[in-house]
């Protein structure tokens, strides 16, 4: 799952010295800095296989230096390419190559060369965080009972807010917190709204799709996914990142949205799965063996996975629903034992295989249960 490393000490008293260092930089040397973090950004994001940067001409080694005191890096040491013609036969991406490139640098006996190395690698982590993903709500979430990750966002009072939108996007919605200021224009359902980013909500209370189509819900599923990444990418860069309150913020607030969105939409492709069953039992092209793929949502890995299994074995087998029934509990017993699934893994694709179960239980049984 993702990042659940404790803030040390060491991380926090690196990240202060890296900032003040930072800060400490004449204005030009900072801009210098951050086009080398934009390019080196840029590059870890879309996954190359070759990048150059270079390293500031003079740089302020010593936090409390003044311009004048600032060392030179040698010029042999300015320029520097990461990725040579091995990785790239290779297709290895320069995520690993940069890390090693820069800690390389950072172990120079020549202090400018350290320090500026570690000032790279410093900005473009914070690029990352601050500048290539988009910022969200102040939100709060809550955890399933019985798990750790909080995903099921808490619905406080809704700010009021106004947006200049298209008619197509917007809602008109009465304000219950406010009264006398009219209707409010907002662009997403309340429901999205309890989230940190409503545009890449897709889906509400009871799994209602709240977009145009299943392909929209899963497009944003990726862009989520991806906002994620860009997140681990610059923690695996600089792991001191994650005591950065920007870092938190958007970590916690896209981490519980993920989460709670993805298993909305494997809850949402199984009731289909389930809708598909019973027409083809309508159309009698069932009789021939059944094998499912039922989709789960995995938080270790964070995207939406197959739990496949064999319901009816191929072969001239007529249909009975309760076959469906026995499959799912007996798979619901091995998913149960199965330790290669996170606890709360474990729990969502449990309920999965019961919702299948209930699906095609006996109507008189289900009768009893609801009672």
């Amino acid at each position: 799952m993702a990042d659940a490393t404790p803030i040390s000490e060491s991380f926090q008293y690196e990240y202060g010295q890296q900032e003040a260092l930072f800060r400490a930089q004449p204005a030009i040397n900072q801009r210098f800095l951050e086009a080398q973090a934009r390019r080196l950004g840029d590059a870890l994001v879309q996954r190359v296989t070759h990048v150059s940067f270079s390293l500031p001409d003079r740089v302020v080694c010593d936090v409390g230096e003044d311009e004048g005191s600032m060392s030179s890096v040698p010029a042999s040491m300015r320029e520097q390419s990461v990725g040579g013609w091995r990785q790239r036969l290779a297709r290895q991406d320069v995520h690993l190559t940069l890390r090693q490139s820069l800690s390389q640098l950072e172990q120079s006996p020549e202090r400018s060369v350290a320090v500026s190395a570690a000032l790279v690698r410093h900005a473009t982590a914070m690029h990352m965080v601050h500048n290539m993903l988009p910022a969200g709500r102040s939100v709060t979430y809550r955890p399933e009972e019985g798990e750790e990750v909080p995903s099921i966002p808490v619905a406080d009072a809704i700010e009021l807010q106004s947006a200049i939108t298209a008619t197509t996007d917007a809602i008109v919605e009465e304000s219950d917190t406010e009264t006398g200021r009219g209707n409010l224009l907002v662009p997403y359902v309340q429901e999205a709204r309890l989230f940190y980013l409503p545009q890449w909500v897709a889906f509400g209370r009871d799994d209602k799709l709240l977009v145009g189509s299943i392909n929209e819900a899963e497009a944003d599923i990726a862009s989520m996914q991806h906002f994620l990444e860009v997140i681990f990418a610059a923690r695996s860069l600089a792991p001191y990142i994650i005591v950065d309150e920007e870092y938190q913020k958007k970590r916690y607030g896209m981490l519980g949205q993920l989460i709670n969105q993805g298993r909305a939409l494997a809850r949402y492709k199984t009731h289909d799965i389930i809708g598909t069953i019973k027409d083809r039992v309508a159309a009698q092209s069932l009789n021939r063996g059944l094998s499912l793929h039922l989709p789960y949502f995995d938080d270790q890995d964070l995207k939406v996975q197959s739990h496949d299994f064999v319901v009816i074995p191929a072969g001239r087998i007529m249909f009975v629903p309760a076959f469906v029934v026995r499959a799912a509990l007996e798979e619901e017993a091995k998913v149960g034992q199965d330790t290669r699934f996170s606890p709360s893994t474990r729990k969502h694709l449990m309920l999965e295989l019961q919702m299948l179960a209930d699906a095609f239980a006996p109507v008189d049984l289900q009768k009893a249960e609801s009672r």
